[in-house]
């Protein structure tokens, strides 16, 4: 962890700039973002204040707030209710990106424009695979649209104070990829994550993330950042993805939510009760966070020793207030601790993927 503070430090004494400039591209990365190469990405209702607190203790640069709907953060109506419950963030949640979902380039922009003094960039999502956003038409369901994606970003570009970023899917096309990339570029966008992944890839058909298309964007869009996204499961793979595509920094989403120490250096992932408790004293202290939020979190944590803890998993799922889950990860606690002295850290390695089943005790690795 002392690595990031050094990180911060740098970042705080070399890169900033006058009040209202808005910079692109590498000058933006370098000065806004710290030269970022550990990210937490984008997650609905899961890489809140609180998840982004605790990730930048465990060495992430850079953080992403959740997607958001742009058409119901700006709603004039029902506006307030959606950004009370999904929207927070503090002086020290930098830096930080806020992501938006949507196809309306008015709208998108009316979000965006309320969030823009609070953040270091807006980002376009484009890569959302879910039948949710095929049914709103946003995410990759855009992609199809060139003209229209083109205009979103060009339009955030014109009109923000702060840069605008996309996070896409590739094609299975390596030219149709590389050609979209720089797309986006052209329209306005001064940083891509890319993942690695066609938009069909999800479910149980996820299937492994294609480096060799990242690899590709990065060669053929070499005047912006570039982030690579799928395949993290260790912090080896980091330096590994950093290598095989020349991206500039690498972005963890889902396993990061299995173990949000990902980007730390360790012999061992952590304990699952230890990541639990420290958790919920931010919710406690630092970031009050909806009860089914937090929920979500410790359900994903402790994935691995919930179905053998029956009882705990059926009083977590009607548990509706942070305090009663404290009192469950405490007893959780007290049996994985007993547990500990009788069985291996490490219960088994595959032989053809070399992903490793931890103890329960032990923050998981899920194969995204």
């Amino acid at each position: 962890m002392m690595g990031r503070h050094n990180h911060l430090a740098h970042y705080a004494r070399h890169y900033s700039t006058a009040a209202g400039t808005k910079l692109t591209g590498y000058e933006f990365y370098y000065k806004k973002l710290g030269s970022a190469k550990h990210i937490v990405g984008p997650m609905v209702e899961q890489s809140e204040l609180a998840w982004r607190i605790l990730c930048r203790r465990y060495n992430a640069h850079l953080c992403y707030t959740p997607m958001f709907h742009s058409k119901l953060f700006s709603d004039p109506i029902h506006g307030y209710k959606y950004r009370s419950d999904q929207w927070s963030t503090n002086a020290q949640d930098r830096p930080l990106i806020v992501q938006f979902c949507g196809n309306d380039p008015d709208t998108l922009l009316k979000a965006a424009k309320m969030v823009q003094d609070q953040c270091d960039a807006i980002d376009l999502n484009l890569g959302c695979p879910q039948y949710i956003a095929k049914k709103g038409r946003y995410g990759s369901f855009l992609q199809d649209d060139w003209d229209l994606i083109h205009k979103l970003i060009s339009t955030l570009d014109k009109h923000l104070n702060v840069p605008v970023t996309a996070k896409i899917r590739v094609f299975s096309s390596e030219t149709k990829t590389v050609n979209y990339a720089k797309m986006l570029v052209e329209a306005g966008a001064q940083l891509l994550t890319v993942h690695g992944r066609l938009r069909e890839q999800k479910g149980h058909h996820t299937g492994v993330a294609d480096w060799s298309k990242i690899k590709a964007v990065k060669k053929h869009c070499s005047n912006v950042p570039v982030i690579a996204n799928g395949n993290i499961l260790y912090y080896d793979d980091v330096q590994h993805c950093l290598d095989r595509t020349g991206a500039d920094g690498v972005m963890s989403a889902e396993n990061n939510l299995y173990n949000p120490a990902i980007f730390t250096n360790s012999e061992m992932p952590p304990l699952t009760f230890e990541i639990a408790l420290e958790y919920l004293d931010i919710c406690n202290k630092q970031a009050l966070t909806r009860p089914e939020i937090v929920k979500a979190h410790l359900f994903k944590l402790f994935h691995a020793s919930l179905p053998v803890h029956t009882d705990l998993r059926n009083r977590l799922a009607v548990s509706n207030s942070v305090q009663e889950m404290e009192k469950i990860t405490l007893e959780l606690k007290d049996r994985l601790q007993k547990e500990m002295s009788l069985s291996k850290d490490v219960v088994d390695v595959n032989p053809e993927t070399g992903i490793r089943t931890y103890a329960a005790w032990r923050c998981q690795v899920i194969m995204t």
